[in-house]
């Protein structure tokens, strides 16, 4: 998809929309054929090396899709690929027949097989992606944008940032590497659950697969996209970490950053240079360009690692200088103190839980099997719950690796860090640390299966993941 709108673009988008008298669901919108969005493979150039990866591209070659205010989402999913796959729509909500995960409750689609897809979209900023683990890290993905009004009246240009990290070696090959490793040992399932710090003397996990390259809109640091700016423009960020088992911290560098929004949902703006952002969860950071212009880089840094990935915001003329793929130093771990800042913009309505669960992440590197409740996908436990129930769900992390925990069917609030409540953001996915217990609260919705898992692909494709089950 094309990364970047102009401001002029926008408003000449809100004049074309005030001609327009209703856009509701029987409206204009619901007279446009849907969008076809084929996933397909295509190639890249990693680092002077072809790489074949997969994607989700629209007939006119981009890649993703943009939505207008109020426009329904309307699409019909071609399988162009010689395997079967299936699209997840990751932290919208629609029907669950078209959540996109396999089985749940249509099954995969076959080699040119075609279904459609049409809801009332949310809006923000979301994406989409494969429900097939090894598919997903072969970067079958794409953002998916909704814009509101307020977008449109914006005197500001959109830049959209999808990260990923790629590997030439198939996930296949790395779960059995790994399950070669030795010296790795279950984690500690009597360790004592922590708020914040509290792991001396205990080794974290941070990252367990070392990447061939980490890559900013399908492209290294080696030849980053250089998106043209003006002088003085706010520039909104909308940033997508679609990696499969990396979290980044994002780094705007010279120009400090305001926080507007997390996984779609707006907070009470936070004012700073660095975000933490893990597998699954997307970020809007609104950054305005000094009057004097420049080149300002937005990195992607690897946590607990030197390599980065990024983009370049520059102004006309501006010189614009090689960025090296690594870092003077490593990064730090990312943790829950971000989490416990940020506030919803909007707070829920206040209710007290009609029920509580507390679940335990779980998980050895040798065997390298994760799990939920100590029983993996296909012997796990299902987390039962009435629709319309307001629902509190407590994870606690006991393992030494963190875990992204996405729901589908709904966003949640986060209330609780270790010991700790407070009125957080509203997400879809939640990072939950290394022995950390993390509380959030949703109102159980649609009577069907949802998935529930952790979004670190090598840990969902060993079992992480379990259901929500929402009766009437």
């Amino acid at each position: 998809m094309d990364p970047t709108i102009s401001r002029r673009a926008f408003l000449s988008g809100a004049t074309a929309l005030a001609a327009i008298p209703s856009l509701d669901s029987r409206s204009a919108w619901a007279e446009q054929p849907p969008v076809r969005l084929r996933a397909t493979t295509r190639t890249l150039d990693v680092n002077g090396r072809a790489a074949t990866v997969l994607g989700l591209l629209r007939d006119d070659g981009r890649h993703g899709i943009e939505l207008r205010p109020n426009e329904r989402f309307r699409v019909r999913l071609v399988n162009a690929l010689d395997e079967p796959t299936i699209i997840h729509w990751h932290g919208q909500i629609p029907p669950v027949a078209q959540d996109g995960v396999p089985d749940a409750p249509l099954p995969m689609l076959v080699p040119d097989e075609a279904r459609d897809f049409d809801y009332v979209p949310r809006p923000g900023t979301y994406w989409m992606h494969a429900h097939v683990p090894p598919q997903e890290m072969r970067l079958l993905a794409a953002p998916l944008i909704v814009r509101t009004e307020e977008d449109l009246r914006a005197d500001r240009q959109e830049v959209v940032i999808m990260l990923h990290d790629f590997s030439f070696t198939p996930l296949a090959e790395h779960l059995a590497r790994l399950n070669r490793l030795e010296g790795h040992g279950p984690a500690n399932p009597h360790a004592g659950m922590q708020g914040m710090g509290g792991m001396a003397g205990m080794a974290m996990d941070l990252n367990d697969i070392d990447f061939d390259a980490y890559l900013a809109n399908d492209r290294t640091l080696s030849d980053p996209e250089v998106v043209r700016v003006e002088p003085g423009a706010r520039v909104l960020l909308r940033i997508i970490n679609g990696a499969g088992a990396t979290v980044f911290w994002i780094d705007t560098g010279r120009l400090r950053g305001a926080l507007v929004a997390v996984d779609g949902d707006a907070i009470q703006t936070a004012v700073g240079s660095r975000v933490g952002l893990a597998m699954g969860q997307r970020a809007d950071i609104v950054v305005e360009i000094p009057r004097d212009g420049g080149a300002f880089p937005i990195l992607a840094l690897r946590e607990g690692a030197r390599e980065r990935a990024g983009i370049i915001l520059a102004t006309a003329g501006a010189p614009i200088r090689r960025i090296a793929s690594l870092s003077e130093r490593a990064t730090e771990a990312f943790d829950a103190t971000q989490e416990m800042r940020l506030q919803a913009a909007r707070q829920p309505p206040r209710r007290r839980p009609d029920v509580t669960h507390r679940v335990t992440l779980d998980g050895t590197m040798s065997p390298y099997v994760w799990s939920i409740d100590g029983r993996p996908w296909g012997r796990h436990r299902p987390i039962p719950m009435r629709s319309g129930q307001r629902v509190e769900l407590v994870m606690e992390n006991r393992s030494m690796m963190a875990h992204p925990m996405h729901l589908h069917g709904h966003v949640f609030q986060v209330v609780q860090v270790g010991d700790h409540r407070f009125s957080g953001a509203v997400r879809d996915t939640v990072h939950v640390p290394p022995m950390t217990r993390i509380a959030i609260t949703f109102d159980a919705g649609e009577v069907a299966h949802w998935m529930f898992h952790c979004h670190h692909m090598p840990h969902l494709a060993t079992g992480m993941m379990t259901e929500v089950v929402v009766e009437g």
